[in-house]
Order: structure tokens, then sequence, then C-alpha cells
């Protein structure tokens, strides 16, 4: 039987004196100015879980902008004692516990991880509760951290992340090229998806209807690509409004779509940046595939022509995972998004009156909050892409490190020194 050492017992504590407060706030007990958070999953989800447990999925109802696995996820708190926002909390909790439980198992004596997982969630405020991507990001985080020894089930896991949500699919971009381990991992994920697919397909009707809707979606007032339209808001040079499109709000008028376009492109450039990276990269370490996900994840997210709050806790499950692996280079990126959590429940829920006005505080909010990502962006693609010079100096401690370039002996061990330390 394991001992919990008492690093181990503070982490849960600390776990456990968060979720409680966010667990408080989100009934009501403690009240968030200005907007009910839990209203998308007392009428939203709820009314979408009423209609699916007919066997059809919400095809008339533009918000439904999911893959179908999603719709499991709604039906589950009709399942459980109580009301349907209980179960919904008691389904949240527990994949949020189970995530922490990973890490502290992943980490080893570190617990880095687990703290940033544990300290950063809460900051989002309680829409992290509030909404059904925290149980996406545990099947994102077990699919990341399973990618180096059971490809295959990381592929599986990956492939239901990806009915979920789509974006878990991504974790599996630093999976190594050696041993097949790519591979495997692909094409678990491709019969996974396919199977689900098929299921869907031949048991319910409508599932599919979620493409049209998503593809349909403009620039939402968050996202990146809404930040020149602030600025012409500010400075009179845009006249264009905010309205309810597809489920959130968005800005309609002139450059709008033309600027969803460019998002769209860019995240096209994104994803062949990495496929670049993995063309020209020769070593791979424990912690390439954890820093290609972060790296991913958040490419996709910054380019992104819609970026919720909750997307944070995407973000930070991904860079929990990495402060878990000897070596790292990511932990300068993991800050930069502790520090947006914060940001992101100020610009929602307490001032998102702000943004739909477009006031110089909500611009200020929002440019801020967005600015970091970008900066972590930037800094996760530089450091990935020179992960080959060797670890970084605050990793800590040697790697075995597995070179992937062509050689008559094939691919070689090769110790890997720690690098010196940073003056």
């Amino acid at each position: 039987m394991r001992i919990l050492t008492s690093s181990t017992v503070r982490v849960w504590t600390g776990w456990t004196v968060g979720r409680v407060l966010l667990v408080i706030v989100a009934l009501g007990v403690l009240r968030v100015p200005h907007t009910d958070v839990a209203s998308d999953v007392k009428v939203i989800y709820q009314g979408w879980a009423e209609v699916l447990r007919t066997g059809t999925f919400p095809m008339d109802d533009v918000t439904w902008q999911y893959p179908p696995l999603a719709g499991f996820v709604m039906l589950v708190p009709l399942w459980l004692p109580g009301s349907y926002f209980a179960g919904f909390l008691a389904l949240v909790a527990l994949c949020d516990a189970a995530t922490l439980h990973l890490l502290v198992r992943a980490g080893g004596g570190a617990r880095s991880g687990a703290w940033l997982w544990v300290a950063a969630v809460p900051l989002i405020g309680p829409t992290v509760y509030c909404r059904f991507d925290l149980v996406v990001t545990t099947v994102a985080v077990a699919a990341t951290l399973a990618l180096a020894a059971r490809p295959r089930l990381a592929g599986v896991l990956a492939g239901l992340g990806a009915m979920l949500k789509v974006w878990p699919v991504l974790v599996l971009v630093g999976a190594a090229p050696r041993g097949r381990i790519a591979g495997r991992a692909w094409a678990a994920c491709a019969v996974t998806c396919a199977a689900v697919c098929f299921l869907v397909a031949v048991s319910t009707h409508g599932g599919f209807s979620f493409l049209g809707f998503q593809g349909a979606r403009g620039i939402e007032v968050e996202s990146v690509g809404a930040l020149p339209f602030y600025a012409g808001s500010m400075t009179g040079l845009w006249h264009g409004r905010v309205a309810m499109h597809y489920g959130s709000l968005e800005f309609l008028g002139r450059h709008v779509h033309a600027t969803s376009v460019a998002m769209v492109a860019l995240s096209l450039l994104a994803f062949g940046l990495l496929t670049l990276w993995r063309l020209r990269n020769r070593v791979w370490t424990s912690a390439t595939a954890a820093d290609a996900a972060l790296t991913a994840v958040l490419l996709f997210t910054v380019t992104s022509r819609v970026i919720s709050p909750q997307y944070l806790v995407w973000l930070l499950g991904s860079a929990a995972v990495c402060l878990t692996v000897p070596g790292t280079r990511m932990r300068p990126v993991a800050w930069l998004l502790a520090v947006a959590a914060p940001l992101t429940f100020l610009e929602f829920p307490l001032y998102f009156g702000e943004l739909v006005k477009r006031s110089l505080l909500g611009t200020s909010l929002i440019s801020a909050r967005d600015l970091l990502l970008v900066a972590a962006a930037l800094v996760a693609c530089v450091r990935l892409w020179r992960a080959e010079d060797g670890p970084a100096a605050d990793d800590g401690g040697p790697l075995t490190a597995v070179s992937t370039a062509p050689s008559e002996r094939g691919p070689t061990e090769l110790p890997v020194r720690p690098a010196a330390t940073v003056r």
C-alpha cells in the first residue's frame, strides 16, 4: 500500500479547499456579480439532455456545436440522483480529482504540475465547473501521459477526446516516430473515432449536424481576432456592433468575415509549422510529447475564432502535464498561463459587460489576457523548436534522448548532459 507523503497531503488539501470554494460559488451561495454562470448547465445542457434521451441530437439548435460523444456527457447527470445541476457538478468534480491523481502519480516526488492544477484552475472562476471542458481535459491529460509508454491507449483516449471536443487529438503531435509509436497512436485514434461515428450513425439522428453550425461561426468577442475591432471601436475607426450569433457574442460588421478567414488561415499555418517541426526534429525525449502537446493546443487556441473562458482549463491541463516531466522546456509558458487565468475570471464573468460595451476597462482586460496567450504560444514555439539544443537550464537533471538522425546502426541512445546554469 502506498503511504501518502506530506507533500501529497498538502496538494490534496489545497485542491479540496479550492474546489469547495468553486462549488459554493457555482451553487450561488456566494454570488458572482452581473451574471449567472450556472445558467448554461441548468438551461442549455439540461435542455439538450432531454432531447438527447429521445435518440436524436438537437439538430435545430445552432448552439449545439460539439462532436457526438459530448451528448453522452450531457446525459450522465440525468442518470445520477438529485437535480441535473448537482449531478453535473459531481461529474466535473470527479474528473477534476482524477486529473489531479494522474498528475500526482506522474510527477513522482515533483509536485509543480499538481500545484499548478490545484492553484490555477480556481483562478478561472466558477465557469470551469459550469462547463464540460474539464471532462475533456481529463481525457486529454490521460492521453498525453500514456503516449510514451502505451501509444495505443493514448490513441484511444485521444480519439475519445476528439469525439468530445476535437482538440484532444492534438496531444498526438509529439508522438515519437521511433518504434512506430506515432503510427500506433494515430491508428488507434482513427479506429476509435471511426467506431464512435459508426455507433452514432446507426443508433441516433443528427449526430453530425454540429459541423454546419461550427463552420458558420464568426469572431467571438474574447478571441485574439477580436482585438483589432476593440482597437477600432476605441479610436472610432470601426463602427460595427456586438450581437449574439451562433451561440456566442460576436463582432458583426465590416472586415469581420475577412478576419475570420485570416484566423482560419493562421490555424492552417500553425499546423504547417508543427508538421515542419516533426519533419526536422531528430531528438525525442520524455518531455517532447508533453511540450509538443501544449504548443499545439496553444496554437489551436490563439488562432481560433472563439476563446471561451473555459478554454484556459485545456491549457492549464497541458501545462501541468509538462511540469511533471523532467526536462520540459515549458516552465515559462506554464507561468504565463497561470497569470492569464485570473485575467480570464475578470473578463468573464466579472466585467463581461465592459467587453460588450467595448469600454477602456473591457478592452484593456481582454487585450492583456489575449496578448499573454499569444506570448505563451510564441515562447512555446521557440522553446519547442530549440529543444534539440538540450534541456533547458531550469529543467533539472539528466535525460535520456533518442536521436532519429539517419545512421547505419539506427537510433542510438545518447546521454544528454545537464545544461549549464544560466548566470
